[in-house]
C-alpha cells in the first residue's frame, strides 16, 4: 500500500522571472495604461532631449519603449506602443514637424521603423513562445519525475515488505521442526533476509545517486544493536561523511557490516559482559576504503584460521567483499577487528 505521506525531493521551484512575462495578462486594463504611460514618457524624453540631439534621430528613445511594452506586456500591446510611438515620432520629429507629411525622407524613416518594430515584435514574441514551452515542459518533466519517485517508493516499499513476508515465513517454518541446527539455520536466513528489506528502504534513491556511507552505516549499526536487545553496548561510527557508497555495493557492504557487528555482539560480548563496539570509515589516498569494526570482547579464540572457520556469518562475508573486488579480514588486539577493504570505484566523494 502506498504511503500516507511521500517526501518528494522534487518541489515546486520559483518560476523564473523571465517566465513571468507578458504580465498582466489577465488585466488588460492596466496593461493598456502602462504601456501609454511608457509611450508617454518616451515622448517626453524625446522632447526634452530634442535640443541636445543632432537632427536625424526621431525614434530614439521611442525603440526602447516599443521593446519594454512589447517584453513586458506582449505583442499586441507592443504593436500599440510601436502604431502610437510612430505617429508621435512621425508627427513631432519627422520633417515637417507638426504635419504628418509624407516627403520621400519621412517615408523613408518611416520604413525604418516599421522594419526595426517588426523585427523587435517578432523575436519578442518568438522569445516569449519559446519560454511559455520551456515552462510546459519543465511542469510536465517535473510532474514525471515526482511520479517516477513516488514508484519507486512504492517498489522499494513493496520489495522490502516482501522480504519481510519471507523471513516471516522462514520463522513459521522453523516452529515445524525440532532439529536445534535447522532452526538456528533458518534464524539466520529470517535475519539476513530481514535485514535485507531494512537496507533496501534506506539505500537506494530513485535518481540512482550514491548515498552518505557513513550516515547508514549509522544507523544499520544501531538498528542492529537495537534488534539484540543489548543495552550494555556502547557503539560509535566515524569516518567522513563525504564518502558516498555505489547503489550496487550497497547490500554486501550493510550485509558485511552488520554480520561483524552482530558477531562482537553475539560472540566478542557475549553473555553479561558489557563494552563497546566501534565502527571506522577510512579514506585513503590511493581512493580504496577500508571500514573497521573492533569490539573490546573476548577475542577470536585460540589457533582461529578463518580459511578452515565453518561459521557461515564468516563465509558470506568473505564471498560478499570477494564479490565487489575487496577483502574482509579478521584480527585478535585487544577483542575482535574486523576489516572490510573495497576498491576505489565504488566509491565516490561528494558534498
Amino acid at each position: 500500500m502506498i504511503e500516507a505521506a511521500i517526501d518528494l525531493k522534487t518541489t515546486h521551484k520559483p518560476m523564473r522571472w523571465v517566465e513571468r512575462v507578458p504580465i498582466a495578462r489577465n488585466r488588460p486594463i492596466f496593461g493598456a495604461v502602462a504601456t501609454l504611460a511608457i509611450v508617454a514618457a518616451a515622448w517626453l524624453l524625446r522632447t526634452v532631449a530634442d535640443p541636445l540631439l543632432p537632427p536625424g534621430f526621431p525614434y530614439v528613445t521611442f525603440f526602447p519603449a516599443v521593446i519594454v511594452t512589447s517584453f513586458l506586456f506582449g505583442v499586441r500591446l507592443g504593436s500599440l506602443s510601436a502604431l502610437l510611438c510612430g505617429l508621435l515620432a512621425w508627427y513631432y520629429f519627422i520633417p515637417p514637424a507638426r504635419e504628418l507629411g509624407l516627403t520621400h525622407g519621412a517615408g523613408f524613416a518611416l520604413a525604418f521603423y516599421v522594419l526595426v518594430v517588426a523585427t523587435d515584435l517578432a523575436l519578442v514574441h518568438w522569445m516569449q513562445a519559446a519560454n511559455r514551452h520551456l515552462a510546459q515542459e519543465r511542469e510536465v518533466n517535473r510532474k514525471l519525475a515526482e511520479t517516477r519517485e513516488m514508484l519507486f517508493r512504492e517498489l522499494q516499499h513493496r520489495v522490502s515488505n516482501n522480504l519481510q513476508v519471507a523471513a516471516g515465513l522462514l520463522m513459521m517454518q522453523k516452529r515445524q521442526l525440532n532439529d536445534d541446527d535447522a532452526k538456528a539455520a533458518l534464524d539466520e536466513a529470517a535475519g539476513r533476509l530481514a535485514l535485507i528489506g531494512q537496507i533496501s528502504r534506506q539505500i537506494y534513491d530513485p535518481l540512482g545517486s550514491a548515498q552518505p556511507l557513513v550516515p547508514f552505516l549509522g544507523e544499520l549499526c544501531r538498528n542492529v544493536v537495537d534488534a539484540s536487545g543489548r543495552s550494555d553496548v556502547t557503539l560509535t561510527v566515524s569516518g567522513d561523511d563525504h564518502i558516498r557508497l555505489q547503489p550496487d555495493a550497497a547490500v554486501p557492504t550493510a550485509l558485511i557490516v552488520a554480520e561483524a557487528v552482530a558477531n562482537a555482539i553475539e560472540h566478542g560480548l557475549a553473555g553479561e559482559r558489557s563494552g563497546w563496539i566501534s565502527v571506522e570509515v577510512t579514506h585513503y589516498p590511493n581512493g580504496s576504503l577500508e571500514v573497521t569494526v573492533r569490539d573490546d570482547g573476548h577475542g577470536l579464540p585460540t589457533n582461529f584460521q578463518m580459511d578452515t572457520s565453518t561459521s557461515l556469518g564468516l563465509r558470506i562475508a568473505t564471498t560478499l567483499a570477494r564479490g565487489q573486488s575487496g577483502s574482509f579480514q579478521l584480527a585478535d588486539n585487544d577483542g575482535t577487528v574486523a576489516t572490510l577493504a573495497l576498491p576505489a570505484h565504488l566509491l565516490t566523494i561528494g558534498k
